[in-house]
């Protein structure tokens, strides 16, 4: 029941509720300011989502906290968003299904977005996508972006909005912290999580627009929705540099990093 304290019924008593929560710190929230030496810090609840832009080179770490996150990612090039995550360029243009250390985040223009420079969980997914409405509904009840069990797609659009992209530039995303296995018949087979701690670490080779959906993989065969917090950490960094081994590690990923040299360098002139 309400009390006259806690009433949000008149302006000034909502201002007071409101300026009461000042100083409050819960579990899911962006840290502010983010801690010294650090570019964002947040834990995102399951079933919710998160947005940046972030320079080249920064290093950004994704960790399932309790074992049942699951990060859908989108990247776009900053002020230019019509080049985007690819996830059907980066599995086929490096002859792998299945994204690690040392894999690359493509675009179709064959460029690097991001490079996987560290995986302690190894049980991704580039082949799915993230969850739609109608899907969710289906198996839960409810797949809007408000509800008990929001879809993927749903939360990329709110994400998306909010940094001037509309549901036409939503591509599919890949997943981290759910695993699929492609099956020889191509049955997509669910493999689960690597447990609680477990941590990727993305370096943007350039300037990225970051969108995540932390939501149920479409494919968890569970019945009920299941989704824990991520946490989300950036740090300044410098893109892959020319002699790392990450950038000659095959024929596919060397032309790749020289397709974006040459992209950043026509920028560079540009301005």
């Amino acid at each position: 029941m309400t009390t006259p304290e806690t009433s949000t019924a008149t302006t000034v008593a909502a201002r007071a509720h409101a300026r009461a929560q000042h100083g409050r710190v819960v579990e899911c929230m962006p840290q502010l300011p983010p801690p010294e030496g650090t570019l964002w810090a947040e834990t995102v609840a399951g079933g919710n989502y998160t947005h940046l832009a972030v320079p080249a080179g920064t290093e950004l770490t994704l960790t399932d906290t309790e074992g049942d996150a699951c990060a859908h990612l989108l990247l776009y090039v900053t002020g230019r968003p019509w080049e985007r995550l690819n996830a059907a360029d980066t599995v086929k243009v490096q002859w792998n299904a299945y994204l690690g250390a040392g894999s690359l985040l493509l675009s179709d223009q064959g460029r690097v977005l991001a490079t996987l420079v560290e995986d302690t969980s190894g049980r991704h997914d580039a082949l799915t996508g993230t969850s739609a409405a109608a899907r969710n509904t289906a198996r839960y009840g409810d797949g809007s972006a408000h509800g008990p069990s929001p879809a993927g797609r749903e939360l990329f659009k709110l994400a998306a909005a909010k940094q001037g992209l509309t549901p036409r530039d939503l591509p599919p995303a890949v997943s981290f912290f759910r695993g699929v296995r492609a099956e020889p018949d191509g049955t997509l087979t669910p493999t689960g999580a690597a447990g609680p701690g477990a941590r990727v670490t993305l370096r943007a080779e350039q300037p990225l627009t970051v969108l995540i959906a932390n939501t149920a993989h479409p494919l968890d065969p569970r019945p009920g929705y299941r989704c824990t917090p991520l946490a989300v950490r950036a740090v300044p960094g410098r893109p892959t540099a020319p002699g790392d081994p990450l950038r000659t590690a095959t024929p596919e990923a060397h032309r790749a990093f020289l397709n974006t040299d040459a992209a950043n360098s026509a920028t560079l002139e540009a301005r």
